[in-house]
């Protein structure tokens, strides 16, 4: 520990300019903003390679955009914990978790309404698609206070030039502070794609395994408590689920007597066959380069999706059920609820490119037929969907211009009627003045399941009166890699705004309202200091049942240097906080937000968090000291009874190799 406290004293010494990144959503093909980063490929242009020379792109599925591995360790949340800051989970590190800028779900279709712990999981739409000239592999370990770990492993190689394969592996693991609040998740994926010799088929396999164990405390009994010298460990306050049973730790068997836990498989085939041009291109006597430009695309997908959403409490606590649900617990061995839901899909889309070698423009028609079936405990169901879909697509080859145009409309089935449009214009103005992107969204869909229909080994709650939610967004949109700012503009008009009026009623709000945000990330450079501003405001109009704090904001103000040849060094002071606001609560029993209006979180004091981030080559390290504001003022609140935690101390590694 005296070493490790002597090394942490030596990073504060100094820093290197790195930029980061600022998670609003990554504005489509815009990026995530921040300015440049630094990255792992290097001019393949000539002949004669480094032994470590590594070309590294990567894709997401649909997308025609490469993108490239950030090596940046400006960003600790996103580059490293894969949590954007602006998120706030319930105190402990892999905890149910919610994005304080608000954002609505914009999909048309079937929804079981479980997305409390999305942010930790895989899904298809984050899924990528390598193509490597070097066997790349990635690890990342963090340990922390309260015995807090997490792994991650990542692993990328071309078997051939028309065959490459990818595996992710990501395990958090979190006894937290106080009591019943245990996390311990595995996440598995696993990628592929192959190109046939003649360049006419293509193929793509997505497959993921989320196995999510959040430990559910119901919250602190009182946050009077947290002023009480009794109570200086956190772990001895009351909670309002699991005091009668006690969690044991282990790092891959981790016993919690009261979690949520969600088990979701995904497995996506794609399949595509083009007509087009081909042409051998000679590059020198010895080599030819086989060059095929689609015309005509005929793609065919099949989507399987598994997902058991589950609560366990081995032990109720009947007081806690009796208030919160009207549940009478007094002689229950256990409170268990589950929704078991199963989807299969498969897709059919044409696809026409009109620009020979411009696989950025295309015009895409296509339909999708589904099948769903649900598993309760007192009941089944099934039913199917069929939908209809197009979009148009023109990203221009030299990157002046970017336009598409999308849609969808349920014709028939359980979500009849259900569609959603869009449309994105994106203009790179000048190295100056940067780009500018002008979006518009309208969703008209089929509230989320669970808001329809809950189950619990105690009892059952119907709402079916629910009508179609519409939702709309407008948003101007600005990013300037010189100037080194983002700016996002939303405008957001709900109708039929669904929601959890308490722990276990749903509602719908009964007129229009809207949303604005300005959302804004600027990093401004003196010398060797730098200066990392985020900012988000938001305003409710209307009378909406969404509560959000009117400003978050967060500052890093760091001092940058590069050491020597290799050392990037990045040190300095990191400082969260947003305005006082009714935060919803949450229904464990339901793994929901909930809407609320009699407790108004404060902040007692920014969030503040020491820090030296370096990069040395292939390896990266990150030592915090995180919640320092801990010292001098009461843990803040994130929702009604969940505390933050106190003083925490991280360290997290990262290497990367090539093979």
């Amino acid at each position: 520990m005296k070493q490790l406290l002597i090394l942490t004293a030596l990073l504060f010494l100094g820093g290197n300019q790195l930029l980061a990144q600022f998670n609003t959503g990554r504005f489509g093909s815009m990026g995530g903003g921040g300015g440049g980063t630094s990255k792992m490929q290097r001019d393949t242009s000539k002949h004669d390679h480094e032994p470590d020379t590594l070309t590294l792109t990567y894709r997401y599925l649909g997308e025609p955009t490469d993108f490239t591995i950030d090596s940046s360790v400006a960003d600790f949340n996103l580059d490293f914990l894969k949590v954007p800051a602006n998120y706030m989970t319930l105190g402990n590190s892999g905890s149910a978790a919610r994005n304080l800028i608000f954002t609505p779900l914009m999909k048309p279709g079937f929804d079981a309404g479980f997305h409390a712990y999305d942010v930790y999981g895989n899904s298809h739409s984050t899924a990528r698609f390598y193509n490597t000239n070097r066997p790349y592999s990635e690890m990342n370990y963090l340990v922390g206070s309260k015995q807090e770990q997490v792994i991650g492993i990542t692993h990328t190689q071309n078997r051939t030039e028309r065959f490459n394969f990818a595996f992710d592996y990501r395990k958090v693991n979190a006894p937290g502070y106080y009591r019943t609040q245990n996390t311990n998740h595995d996440t598995y994926r696993f990628t592929a794609r192959y190109q046939s010799k003649n360049k006419r088929a293509n193929s793509y396999l997505s497959f993921y395994y989320n196995k999510i164990n959040g430990g559910e405390n119901g919250g602190i009994k009182s946050d009077t408590f947290l002023n009480n010298p009794t109570f200086k460990q956190k772990r001895t306050i009351e909670v309002n689920l699991g005091n009668k049973e006690v969690s044991t730790y282990g790092f891959f068997g981790t016993s919690i007597p009261v979690k949520s836990q969600y088990k979701e498989t995904g497995l996506l085939f794609q399949q595509q066959y083009d007509w087009g041009r081909g042409d051998s291109i000679h590059i020198n006597d010895t080599t030819d380069y086989y060059k095929y430009d689609p015309v005509f695309r005929v793609q065919y997908t099949l989507n399987y999706q598994s997902n058991d959403y589950q609560f366990i409490d081995t032990r109720p606590e009947k007081d806690f059920y009796i208030t919160r649900y009207g549940l009478d617990a007094t002689n229950a061995e256990n409170v268990t609820a589950q929704h078991k839901w199963k989807l299969l899909s498969n897709d059919i889309s044409l696809v026409q490119f009109p620009v020979i070698g411009n696989l950025g423009h295309f015009i895409n028609v296509g339909a999708r037929y589904e099948t769903i079936s649900g598993t309760f405990l007192d009941a089944d169901i099934n039913f199917s969907n069929l939908a209809l879909h197009g979009e148009y697509r023109n990203k221009t080859r030299n990157k002046q211009w970017d336009f598409s145009a999308r849609g969808e409309l349920y014709l028939a089935g359980q979500n009849n009627g259900d569609y959603s449009i869009s449309g994105m214009l994106r203009r790179h103005l000048n190295d100056l003045l940067g780009d500018i992107k002008l979006t518009v969204n309208n969703v008209n869909r089929e509230p989320s399941y669970v808001y329809k229909y809950f189950n619990s080994n105690k009892t059952t709650w119907y709402n079916y009166d629910l009508k179609k939610e519409n939702i709309t967004q407008l948003q101007f949109a600005a990013e300037n890699k010189k100037l080194k700012y983002n700016l996002a503009v939303n405008y957001w008009l709900y109708t039929n705004y669904t929601y959890f009026e308490d722990a276990y009623h749903s509602k719908q709000a009964s007129g229009l309202f809207n949303l604005l945000q300005v959302i804004l990330s600027k990093k401004i450079n003196v010398a060797s200091f730098a200066w990392y501003m985020d900012f988000a405001f938001q305003q409710v109009h209307g009378n909406g049942p969404v509560n959000v704090p009117a400003l978050w904001t967060r500052h890093r103000f760091a001092f940058e240097k590069r050491l020597y040849t290799n050392l990037n060094l990045m040190t300095g002071i990191e400082l969260k906080y947003n305005t006082s606001y009714f935060a919803d609560d949450y229904s464990p029993l339901l793994g929901q937000f909930t809407y609320q209006n009699a407790y108004k979180v404060r902040y007692n004091a920014p969030d503040i968090a020491a820090f030296a981030h370096f990069r040395i080559k292939s390896f990266s390290a990150f030592v915090r000291a995180e919640n320092l504001n801990t010292f001098f003022a009461t843990n803040n609140m994130v929702a009604p009874l969940y505390p933050l935690n106190d003083f925490d101390f991280r360290l997290g590694l990262r290497w990367w190799f090539i093979n």
